[in-house]
């Protein structure tokens, strides 16, 4: 369950024969907002300014986040709601990120975010179906167990195959992929509709950027609009610094956030300060390197219960420490340039649409991209050539699941690096994340969009958003909120709206966000071609931490489960490490699954928090 101040939410549908269920949530909830018909609608912990309700007649709507909405407007959406407007339109236009629930006519629609910032689950209780914001609120309500296959298939690197990361980790509870809605009927039964779809890339990138432009603004705007202090991250790379330039026209007082790096060649310190001498209106809090912890500080403490693994675990003291020092500063809310990566870098999948219609281009771009890749012409074109469907190729990878390393040479122009197990998973281990990719491939799914470029952006930023997501639970203990604003849909709508090969020129860096942001952070900060790297901590934190962590995998919880061989992961750890991919993506996800079972297995055995006897706030919208 979450830890106590950790906002969460559950979602009734409009029935009588859903009392028994609003009861048991009701239990463990401090707030409860009712039908129009007077019945539990939504139940959970939020803070007050995290619920923007409307009603109108028997139509009700909740905004459930960080939204830049009024009073008034919200009331005239809800209004149009009555009058037969679409569900599907109601939030159109409105900035920021949020779960949006509506009770209208005896049916309950809810939904989530595109990224997976915010993401709903859903499970039979009491006869009838219950949505939540968190799936182990459900899981612990209905005594779920953990699915083994599932955990086995999470030792796969994160952001290869999104409906491996994207399957609930409980038997019995169900997640629903961030493009569709889910709608529960006042029978107690439910259904599902495709609510989003990926816009068609067509804009050229001058008239992107200028929507992109606005996007950004928007989501900064609802980070800064409530006033009062936030602080943001400035690492000095460009995702981040465009943030805090983005943040510093707001409202609220900025308070720029810097660690510096072990690695003296690194100049994303030089870049930060640069960064900080033109935001004179901030406060500027640096973090020398010897006053951050490590990375893989903390393994041999219990860690907080997160819903489902998350490769965070790697930094949970960092992330602790800078919590603290923010929390001191007054912030009511913590910026990060998570997602910039994932959306502004080029992916190679464009090559793949580009040389189907504009096969000269496409050669000249192949040209220049292939001395980085390092691969044979032949190479190459065989992977271009390759039309091999989506669902076939879940299918291929499953088929030729196996230990191996990630060849960060690997052009990735298919739908994905194929994925791999580390190699100190069991045989059985195996052929439990085998198994899993069989089921979804049989299932044939399609894929997350249209075209190879696209697909591979929102595989990549539904990771990253999902991540994001464990990392706000991570810190939710400190008293810190969270924003990403590079999750945000309409963020992530003016990115695919682009013409991907107008925004992977080879020779710019991140033309479509610099493009963006001219005229709102400083020209010569937008003309950095370098991009800071993290080798450094991660060979400096393994050196540190690497009792710590032969210690963790002895006697294990994956280990005994028999997912885990012991003597392998010695053996990978103690092995010379030629860069951090060589055991750096497999242990991440290894650590995680296994902090994320011993927090599991600590707090089930440790004395269960009281049940609330009733609800402590009722009220309509």
């Amino acid at each position: 369950m979450p830890v106590d101040g950790e906002m969460w939410f559950a979602v009734l549908p409009d029935a009588d024969s859903a009392q028994a269920a609003a009861h048991a949530l009701c239990r463990r909830a401090p707030q409860v907002i009712e039908h129009a018909s007077g019945r539990p609608w939504l139940v959970g912990r939020w803070p007050a300014d995290q619920m923007h309700l409307a009603g109108a007649g028997a139509a009700q709507v909740a905004v459930i986040g960080r939204c830049l909405v009024t009073a008034a407007d919200l009331d005239g959406r809800a209004r149009a709601l009555n009058g037969g407007a679409p569900v599907d339109a109601l939030a159109a236009g409105l900035p920021g990120s949020f779960h949006l629930a509506v009770s209208a006519g005896g049916q309950v629609t809810v939904r989530g975010v595109i990224s997976g910032m915010r993401r709903v689950f859903h499970t039979r209780l009491a006869g009838v179906e219950v949505a939540a914001s968190r799936a182990d609120v459900l899981a612990e309500l209905v005594e779920a167990p953990v699915d083994e296959e599932v955990l086995a298939a999470r030792l796969l690197p994160a952001g290869l195959i999104t409906h491996v990361q994207e399957t609930s980790m409980w038997r019995g509870v169900r997640a629903l992929p961030p493009e569709l809605l889910l709608l529960l009927h006042a029978d107690g039964s439910w259904a599902t509709r495709c609510w989003w779809r990926p816009p068609e890339p067509v804009l050229p990138l001058k008239e992107g950027a200028a929507a992109l432009r606005e996007a950004l603004i928007s989501a900064a705007d609802s980070c800064t609009a409530a006033g009062g202090t936030i602080s943001a991250d400035l690492s000095g790379g460009l995702d981040s610094t465009s943030l805090c330039f983005l943040a510093a026209r707001g409202c609220a007082e900025l308070v720029t956030v810097h660690y510096r790096t072990l690695d003296r060649f690194n100049d994303d310190d030089a870049w930060a300060s640069r960064a900080a001498a033109e935001l004179p209106a901030a406060r500027h809090m640096t973090i020398d390197a010897e006053q951050m912890p490590a990375w893989f500080a903390g393994l041999t403490t219990v860690p907080p219960p997160l819903e489902e693994p998350g490769a965070w675990v790697r930094d949970t003291e960092r992330l602790a420490t800078v919590a603290r020092r923010v929390k001191a500063t007054g912030s009511r809310l913590h910026l990060t340039g998570g997602g910039g990566d994932e959306l502004f870098s080029p992916t190679p999948g464009y090559l793949h649409d580009l040389v189907r219609s504009r096969p000269l281009m496409a050669l000249r771009r192949l040209r220049a991209h292939r001395p980085m890749w390092r691969q044979s012409w032949s190479t190459l074109l065989r992977a271009l050539a390759d039309n091999t469907p989506y669902n076939r190729w879940l299918g291929r990878c499953a088929e030729h699941l196996a230990t191996g390393t990630l060849d960060l040479r690997d052009p990735a122009t298919g739908w994905s690096i194929p994925p791999f197990m580390p190699t100190w998973a069991t045989p059985e281990a195996v052929a439990a994340a085998r198994r899993v990719l069989e089921g979804i491939a049989r299932q044939a799914p399609e894929p997350l969009a249209p075209q190879r470029a696209a697909h591979q952006i929102l595989t990549m930023i539904r990771s990253s958003g999902m991540g994001h997501r464990l990392l706000q639970q991570g810190i939710a203990q400190h008293g810190v909120s969270f924003a990403a604003p590079y999750h945000d849909d309409a963020v992530i709508e003016a990115v695919l709206s682009v013409r991907p090969h107008e925004w992977s020129q080879t020779g710019t860096y991140k033309p479509l966000l610099t493009t963006a942001m001219t005229g709102i952070a400083p020209t010569p900060i937008l003309q950095r071609v370098t991009k800071g790297e993290y080798s450094a901590e991660f060979h400096t934190g393994l050196h540190r931490h690497r009792r710590d962590l032969l210690d963790l995998i002895e006697g294990s919880h994956l280990a005994r489960m028999g997912l885990v061989n012991p003597a392998a992961f010695r053996a990978a750890l103690l092995a010379p490490q030629r860069d951090a991919s060589d055991v750096g993506l497999p242990l991440l996800q290894t650590l995680a699954c296994e902090m994320w079972l011993r927090a599991a297995a600590h707090h089930q055995s440790g004395p269960r928090p009281p049940a609330r006897a009733a609800a402590q706030t009722r009220h309509r919208p």
